[in-house]
């Protein structure tokens, strides 16, 4: 087994975030998104924050005013442009959003990301028409009316349609970030972030199926935290459990013990659950064999794959290739 030290490598180039600040800010709708891309960008992301506006400062909904902020920049492919929720009482009067900008960075290649009654703002700009989208509870019909050619769902946490992406009140936003956190640098780094913050990883209704990486992951056991991103770094490996407990600083008898109380599983089925998972994602370049995956991730031979495969969703390789093939074209 290899030490138990965890170096974070960061992208070479870091991601550039633009908060988009209008008056009447929510705090919070800020803070959130805000705090989850930070905590990404010192566990293994990277990140670059930029608060800009209209105007030099603004106050919030709370009555602090934030000021010093950036002057709206040029936007770029690769940007993420989060706009934070306002007041309701701001929301009949939108002149000040700077629609022209956002209608450029869309068109740039730029994520838009808003936090709830920010999707108003995306609305104002002509960026939700035939979009799918969604705001806070109390804001659903009311966006309707203001939006009528938007497709408004009820009972999502956020919801993204062709680059953009907007999400219910409050907390939705920190969901919405370490969703986009997870698309950029993967399971892991959202997984460090996430438990952080000691936040729950949930996620909005389209999700089609279940994460390993992020699943049996509320626990706030930093061994078996260790041990389950060792794991998921190395699937290749066929660890044992002395050297598991090595990772965790335990006893193996202690780790197994631990282990399934903390994530209802044992040290060998979250294995497998991993090699299983990565074979998944292997799976969805045509170029690699079942062979090759299956060697990729530790298994015997791709019979054990196949076997192991079809217990976890209950149809072939075979099957499941040719209906993604068919959803991709």
């Amino acid at each position: 087994m290899p030490s138990t030290q965890v170096v974070f490598q960061r992208p070479a180039e870091a991601r550039r975030v633009l908060l988009l600040l209008l008056p009447d800010v929510h705090v919070q709708d800020m803070a959130g998104p805000v705090q989850a891309i930070y905590e990404a960008s010192r566990l293994g992301g990277a990140y670059q924050l930029s608060y800009c506006g209209v105007e030099r400062r603004v106050r919030s909904a709370q009555g602090l005013v934030l000021s010093g902020l950036e002057p709206l920049p040029r936007p770029r492919d690769g940007d993420l442009v989060i706009i934070p929720g306002m007041s309701s009482a701001s929301l009949d009067d939108l002149d000040h959003v700077p629609g022209d900008w956002l209608r450029e960075a869309h068109r740039a290649g730029a994520r838009l990301a808003s936090v709830c009654s920010g999707a108003f703002a995306l609305a104002r700009a002509g960026l939700l028409d035939e979009r799918r989208c969604t705001t806070h509870w109390k804001l659903i019909d009311r966006l309707r009316l203001r939006c009528p050619r938007a497709r408004v769902l009820d009972d999502r946490l956020f919801v993204e349609d062709s680059g953009i992406i907007t999400s219910a009140g409050v907390a939705s936003g920190i969901d919405m970030a370490l969703a986009l956190i997870e698309q950029d640098f993967g399971p892991i780094v959202v997984s460090r972030a996430a438990r952080e913050m000691v936040v729950y990883l949930r996620r909005n209704g389209e999700h089609q199926q279940l994460s390993v990486y992020l699943d049996h992951r509320t626990h706030l056991h930093p061994g078996i935290h260790r041990v389950q991103d060792w794991l998921v770094a190395h699937p290749e490996r066929k660890p044992t459990l002395a050297g598991l407990a090595r990772i965790a600083s335990m006893s193996p008898r202690h780790l197994a013990r631990t282990f399934r109380r903390a994530t209802g599983l044992t040290p060998k089925q979250f294995a497998a659950r991993v090699k299983v998972q990565v074979a998944r994602d292997l799976l969805d370049d045509p170029q690699r064999s079942v062979e090759c995956i299956a060697a990729n991730c530790g298994f015997e031979d791709a019979r054990q794959l196949r076997r192991l495969w079809k217990r976890s969703f209950g149809i072939s390789i075979g099957a499941f290739r040719a209906a993604r093939k068919e959803v991709a074209q």
